[in-house]
């Protein structure tokens, strides 16, 4: 079982991101991101991996050469441990992660999603960047082995295009800041119900939400996907559950603490254990 003990840190990011010079800082907060949303998986990144982001964000070497710095470790490797395999997937993602949140760069789009995807996982994923053909289902802690219902296979890019459609008209010149964070809670909340990718589908979602509201002028919290990526998944499946025979509705009230933390700097308590179900009898 996980609990709210998520949090990896061998780095000290703060040092760098509060006393840093304003290009390590940015490295920093890229590198404090990528490595704290592997938690979404229960993954930990290895001590070479910190030790070659370091080196990053000090500007000793470039994003590109120590994201083939950790691909070389890993291919010499001459001893291997039985965590190789998931400490692997961590360092050269969170390599792949930091990349992406060190550009501007963002297309707004299905294939924009999808090429996001194909660069957090590339060279981790065969299917990398591939929408999945077939249905999935997932036990899930918070939901006591229960799963959301995701989208059908067949549906999936026809779903996207209509969300991102829909947002993409939408306007919110209209709204106070309470519904402008519900109105993005609920649209990040259904792009990642589709869970269009076999798997990593909580980490692009973070991606594309960060570069999205990047787009819109939002001035991000980076803190918050480093050190609460666990509970931003587990809230986003508590909003998307719904189980009327058990007394259960959809709960969007997780998510929408998390995002105005996330956008208007509020302190509400995010705890995981706050949103295990607890089912009528």
């Amino acid at each position: 079982m996980k609990n709210d003990k998520t949090k990896q840190s061998y780095l000290d990011f703060d040092k760098y991101i509060r006393q840093g010079e304003p290009a390590q800082r940015e490295r920093a907060e890229s590198w404090s991101v990528a490595i704290g949303l592997q938690a979404v998986d229960g993954l930990k990144t290895s001590e070479y991996l910190q030790d070659t982001a370091r080196r990053n964000i000090e500007g000793e070497i470039t994003i590109d050469e120590a994201r083939e710095l950790v691909k070389q470790y890993y291919v010499s490797k001459t001893t291997r441990e039985e965590d190789d395999a998931d400490k692997e997937e961590a360092d050269r993602v969170s390599g792949n992660i930091a990349k992406l949140l060190q550009t501007d760069a963002f297309t707004y789009s299905v294939a924009g999603l999808a090429a996001i995807h194909r660069a957090i996982f590339e060279g981790v994923f065969k299917h990398a960047g591939r929408f999945r053909d077939y249905d999935i289902s997932k036990r899930e802690w918070v939901l006591q082995g229960d799963s959301v219902l995701y989208g059908r296979w067949q549906d999936l890019r026809m779903t996207l295009e209509y969300d991102l459609e829909q947002e993409r008209q939408f306007s919110y010149t209209s709204l106070d800041k309470d519904m402008m964070v519900e109105h993005i809670a609920r649209f990040v909340s259904g792009i990642w119900q589709i869970h269009p990718f076999r798997e990593g589908n909580t980490r692009t979602t973070a991606l594309f939400t960060i570069k999205y509201l990047r787009m819109l002028g939002f001035v991000v919290n980076n803190d918050l996907f480093a050190n609460h990526s666990w509970y931003f998944r587990n809230a986003l499946v508590r909003a998307n559950y719904r189980n009327v025979a058990k007394g259960i509705e959809y709960e969007p009230l997780f998510l929408i603490r998390f995002f105005r933390n996330l956008l208007l700097g509020e302190n509400n308590d995010l705890k995981n254990r706050y949103m295990v179900i607890n089912p009528l009898s």
